[in-house]
């Protein structure tokens, strides 16, 4: 059996809900259900635990938020001095909860049940929280006089942006008209504390120099004013005053303090082909996160009607969007935006030797974070991916990686093609080969012509030579072609050609020419 109690769509009461759970000997299943509200989201799994037990049935509690409690003063009908104190709660209990009281703010030792009787002194409030939700008590209650010693605080939890500022107030009285000292503090410092037990006013913490404020508008109430909110400010903080014979004590829960840097989740739902359909998320370290309210931007514009965390649309290439916690619409999460054009990069810049280590570059400014492919153009994307990283590494580079590269940027919100970049590989000659033209029979006066050619870059400068000539005293020719315009019988014999370029020389074999 599973009860649930709402809130109506505008109360602002707490939301609580309770399961029962049936147990067997060996296992217990508890379901638990997405529920959705117009306060929250409530996204829940199934569970299977193994058990080796003989309870028939255990009562389970969930509170997302405050399980409201109030104390509730029951005076006497025998007695005028005497008082009974009742913790209460908007929620359905089980009859076996465990409950912690608080006089002054300081815990009660050995009382836990729902009720507290006794003779209450003048000065004295009192408080109670279910065991386990400590961080939920109910608001101090004076007995018989609205002056008693009492500490009420406007907030239990408090959400907000890192970077900007918060105010956490309280209400307080004293029984005591003369109150000697007031201040602030966090146990969370207690480390920082001279003596660990004796909490230190917070505006005296160097950790928060310069950005505390404590505001006494009005008597009875204090606020505590921290600017430039950092995620280590997460705490608790509590407020304590003294008097001469009276100190407010601190084991009552005070304000929890959660500091938060927004980041947008981006769940693609349909891609098209100028546009994409998703589901953004606004994350935040807050709980619940459910009863934030939530303000959503696209291209710097604020979107009205979207208060929760969820945002879901249409996002063209160009969008950006962001989210902010309501009253703190200026310190935004970082926009989420689809790849602008890669930019792309050699390295090293110089000229590029064949054997030598290149590194192509793609960058793009995405957010979320693009993921990169790199492509050869007029190679087939779908059967050669060069690499699925930002860089495209060639250990040992070769003349046949000479080409037109390209690389994608891509994230949940779109992809984005670079330009083409050119790879021009140099290399040294590669081994000449010779022909000789007309390949028939050589005869006495005809037109013969010899050729010498490489692959290389830069282009191979060509030269000629005969065998058992002295190359130095004899260059027969310094063009690729060796041309014979009325070939002798003296020119019989073996030729050969050097290419060369900056990079390196290379020689031919020999070719033999037989004047017949």
């Amino acid at each position: 059996m599973i009860q649930f109690k709402l809130p109506s769509a505008h109360s602002s009461q707490s939301f609580c809900y309770m399961l029962l759970l049936t147990v067997c000997a060996a296992h217990f299943y508890l379901l638990l259900l997405l529920l959705k509200t117009e306060h929250e989201n409530v996204h829940m799994v199934l569970y299977s635990l193994s058990l080796h037990c003989h309870i028939s049935l255990l009562y389970y509690f969930l509170f997302p938020s405050d399980p409201d409690l109030q104390v509730k003063v029951i005076p006497s009908t025998i007695n005028p001095s005497l008082a009974k104190l009742e913790c209460r709660s908007s929620c359905r209990l089980p009859d076996r909860s465990s409950f912690i009281w608080y006089k002054n703010g300081q815990k009660i030792q050995d009382q836990t049940s729902s009720t507290y009787e006794g003779n209450f002194p003048l000065a004295d409030s009192y408080s109670c929280a279910l065991k386990r939700f400590e961080h939920h008590p109910a608001p101090s209650v004076c007995v018989y006089d609205l002056s008693c010693n009492r500490v009420i605080y406007t907030e239990r939890s408090i959400c907000a942006s890192r970077g900007s500022s918060v105010d956490i107030s309280c209400t307080y009285s004293s029984y005591e008209h003369y109150i000697t000292l007031s201040f602030w503090f966090s146990p969370d410092r207690s480390h920082q504390w001279q003596n660990p037990s004796q909490p230190e006013d917070l505006s005296k913490d160097s950790q928060y120099a310069g950005r505390v404020q404590v505001l006494e508008t009005e008597r009875g109430r204090s606020t505590l004013r921290i600017s430039d909110l950092r995620e280590s400010d997460s705490a608790q903080y509590h407020f304590t005053f003294k008097t001469q014979s009276f100190e407010w004590r601190s084991s009552l829960p005070g304000t929890t303090l959660t500091v938060t840097a927004l980041q947008v989740q981006v769940i693609p739902i349909t891609v098209h082909q100028s546009h994409m359909e998703a589901e953004l998320k606004c994350l935040s370290s807050c709980s619940p996160a459910g009863r934030i309210s939530y303000v959503w931007f696209k291209n710097g514009q604020k979107m009205m009607k979207e208060e929760t965390s969820l945002y879901s649309g249409q996002f063209n290439p160009g969008d950006n969007i962001s989210c902010a916690l309501k009253g703190h619409e200026d310190y935004r999460s970082p926009s989420v935006y689809a790849p602008k054009l890669p930019s792309v990069s050699v390295s090293p810049s110089g000229e590029i030797i064949e054997g030598s280590s290149v590194t192509l570059t793609c960058s793009s400014d995405a957010n979320p974070a693009a993921k990169y492919t790199w492509y050869k153009k007029n190679v087939n994307p779908d059967l050669q991916l060069l690499s699925k990283e930002p860089q495209l590494v060639f250990s040992s580079i070769q003349s046949s990686d000479s080409g037109e590269y390209y690389c994608t940027a891509e994230n949940q919100l779109g992809k984005t093609t670079s330009e083409y970049i050119s790879i021009d590989v140099k290399y040294a000659p590669k081994l000449p080969s010779v022909s000789v033209s007309p390949s028939a029979e050589i005869v006495e006066g005809s037109s013969v012509t010899l050729t010498c050619s490489s692959d290389a870059n830069p282009a191979a400068k060509y030269t000629w030579y005969k065998e058992n000539v002295n190359p130095d005293l004899q260059t027969l020719s310094k063009e690729p072609q060796l041309v014979f315009s009325s070939i002798q019988s003296s020119d019989s014999g073996e030729y050969y050609c050097t290419a060369e370029n900056q990079l390196g020389k290379r020689t031919s074999e020999y070719i033999f020419i037989d004047v017949k």
